[in-house]
């Protein structure tokens, strides 16, 4: 059969993942999985990480299952064998082939690609950025007690003010955005301005919103908060507030409890002789925004199936403001758990919950779609540091424990984690965290690979 790839060769041996009508994955024991090298210090982390995670795969299967592994090309890699920066190959493989996994890639200088990372998500509509954000013990961290944070965060990955819908200032085009929103308000947008559209749909709010609820109902998670600026912004952020509770009731009404019907319920628990004015006056006491005596109806509606001790099994969904949520990620990180953000709010959010445990050289994460999924390196390129073995691999590690718990092969994640937490309280670390702890012996990226191996 003729290959559906321009220049890509097929391996002799693995098979490709499947997918159920549901939706579900179809794993084999011999799946083929996706790399892409990536760029800068790419070609240091990938082959370190490659050989962790074969070692892992090896270690928890004893051979019955096993990984083919197909590189495929993006960024300057891909221009040399395709003159192309995002080739046809690559896409049709993640079609094909479904998962896959990748290392930093750059950005381009002029041409129409803005950035290749945003350009792979959006031609495969993955749409919810996944980052799990942990502590690993001993890991040099400016916090005090960095062990409290734990939180996954479901970023929406296709809208908002990074769909990059916008207009340079001074051009034709931008003077008839301007024209044309005169006509639609009162409010002035001054001509000398650049615009940016910032939509957020039904949805895409949706689908990550759900993405978000099936994680935290499959990993027994407590807390789903929808955070948002809809304070402000009350047509786009404060819709993907209400979208979000409106599907969490609708699809997952079972399994969830949103916090003000908790607080009637936890009420009705403690006080349950009280008629619906003294409950909801009690709430208004305790510092809750005033209830309506339909909302604690309606919440005491749910008493036979959510009420007393059930209320302890149910995830309760909050929402918080999205400035509130930065401090308060400092000040009580453990009080949050899973996170369903809009885009440019996910993005901050990550990389500053990365920074309380390490940074983003330790932080892994994902780029996921209904049915094909790539698992990325969530820093930079830094090529002045490629091709010196001295980086941290430990995020693209850490995104491959993402991959195969993804795949439902969490024995091999689960290896990883201990070996690279033993590695790193045994100080055996590379130069970043290195610098940061007492008595610690510097290792190069591929030691750092190597004692992660030696402790599996």
């Amino acid at each position: 059969m003729a290959s559906p790839f321009k220049k890509l060769a097929q391996p002799a041996s693995g098979q490709v993942i499947g997918v159920e009508k549901n939706g579900d994955l179809r794993v084999p024991d011999d799946p083929i999985l996706l790399f892409i090298e990536g760029d800068g210090i790419g070609i240091d982390i990938t082959p370190a990480a490659l050989k962790v995670w074969n070692a892992a795969v090896q270690k928890a299967y004893g051979g019955k299952r096993k990984v083919t592994w197909l590189e495929v090309y993006c960024g300057e890699k891909a221009y040399a064998k395709y003159g192309e920066w995002l080739p046809q190959d690559t896409i049709d493989a993640f079609k094909h082939y479904r998962v896959g996994i990748k290392g930093p890639l750059t950005t381009p200088v002029g041409g129409g690609i803005r950035s290749l990372n945003v350009a792979l998500r959006q031609t495969l509509d993955l749409y919810a950025c996944v980052r799990p954000v942990r502590y690993f013990q001993g890991t040099p961290s400016p916090m005090k007690r960095p062990e409290l944070m734990n939180v996954t965060i479901f970023r929406e990955n296709t809208e908002d003010l990074y769909a990059g819908i916008e207009w340079k200032q001074g051009t034709p085009e931008c003077k008839k955005v301007i024209e044309f929103l005169a006509s639609l308000t009162t409010k002035k947008i001054r001509e000398d301005s650049g615009i940016g559209i910032k939509p957020i749909s039904v949805t895409g709010t949706q689908r990550i919103a759900r993405a978000a609820l099936r994680h935290a109902v499959a990993r027994k998670r407590k807390v789903v908060t929808f955070i948002h600026k809809g304070n402000i912004m009350k047509f786009t952020e404060g819709a993907f507030r209400d979208w979000g509770y409106e599907l969490a009731r609708g699809e997952f009404r079972d399994q969830v409890v949103t916090e003000r019907e908790w607080g009637v319920l936890e009420q009705r628990r403690k006080s349950p002789n009280q008629t619906v004015e003294e409950l909801a006056n009690s709430l208004r006491n305790d510092g809750w925004e005033p209830f309506s005596a339909d909302e604690v109806k309606t919440a005491l509606a749910l008493e036979k199936t959510h009420g007393g001790d059930q209320l302890k099994t149910k995830i309760k969904v909050n929402d918080r403001i999205a400035d509130s949520t930065f401090q308060q990620l400092l000040l009580r990180p453990d009080e949050y758990d899973v996170l369903c953000t809009p885009n440019l709010n996910g993005d901050y959010l990550s990389d500053a919950c990365a920074a309380q445990v390490g940074g983003l050289g330790i932080a892994p994460g994902a780029n996921i779609g209904d049915g094909i999924a790539c698992f990325e390196a969530t820093h930079g390129t830094a090529p002045k540091y490629a091709g010196l073995d001295r980086v941290n691999p430990g995020s693209l590690i850490l995104s491959g424990c993402m991959m195969f718990e993804y795949l439902g092969w969490a024995e091999v994640a689960d290896l990883i984690y201990g070996a690279l937490e033993k590695t790193i309280q045994q100080k055996r670390v590379t130069y970043d965290f290195e610098r940061l702890m007492e008595g610690a012996t510097k290792l190069k990226c591929s030691e750092f690979a190597a004692a992660i191996v030696e402790n599996l």
